[in-house]
């Protein structure tokens, strides 16, 4: 009986002692951490997947019509400083060999050139939306794109960026599959001693 007693008490215990702990404070920006923490998480996966397709492989497009692993990596990382100049008064800037070559003649420049200028637009990015917070998402700013102005809150453009991210890690890691390389985020994670 006393077993069973001390058994309960051992299971009832931290429960108790949980419950009257204050709760954890919200962070103090709460959409704007979520946007900054999926944001990263997606130049994580990104970049590694780039590191780990083969040179020889940035010329890979499963048909005619798709966008080739090269024209993907100067792609996005056009649309890093497109999307990220919008998230406040920071503006990245780029060299012009960047801004005035064709992005059909940059797809084709070599592996560790896309890759720098990739990784040099997700620094500017992650400068980019650590001015923001919450009360500047709901800000309008004026875009342009192929010739047309439009204003949108600011909002549009970090959550715009995220799923721009999100589309283009897809089409990655579905074209490694295609060339029989596991995407980051297939590979095993590591589990816990004792596991």
């Amino acid at each position: 009986m006393r077993l069973s007693h001390f058994a309960i008490l051992a299971l009832v215990a931290p429960i108790a002692l949980a419950a009257q702990q204050p709760p954890a404070a919200p962070p103090a920006n709460p959409i704007t951490t979520a946007f900054r923490t999926r944001i990263s998480a997606l130049h994580r996966n990104i970049a590694q997947a780039f590191d780990s397709i083969p040179e020889s492989k940035f010329t890979f497009k499963p048909t005619p019509a798709q966008l080739s692993i090269g024209f993907i990596a100067q792609h996005i990382a056009s649309d890093d400083y497109f999307f990220c100049n919008n998230f406040g008064a920071l503006k990245g800037t780029r060299a012009a060999e960047d801004t005035a070559t064709a992005d059909s003649v940059k797809a084709t420049w070599p592996k560790v050139k896309l890759v720098t200028r990739l990784r040099e637009s997700f620094a500017f990015c992650d400068q980019a939306i650590a001015q923001l917070d919450d009360a500047k998402l709901g800000e309008q700013v004026s875009v342009t794109f192929g010739g047309n102005s439009r204003t949108v809150a600011r909002a549009g453009m970090v959550l715009g960026h995220a799923i721009d991210l999100a589309d283009h890690y897809s089409q990655l890691a579905n074209y490694m599959r295609l060339n029989n390389i596991l995407p980051p985020t297939a590979l095993p994670r590591p589990r816990p001693p004792g596991n």
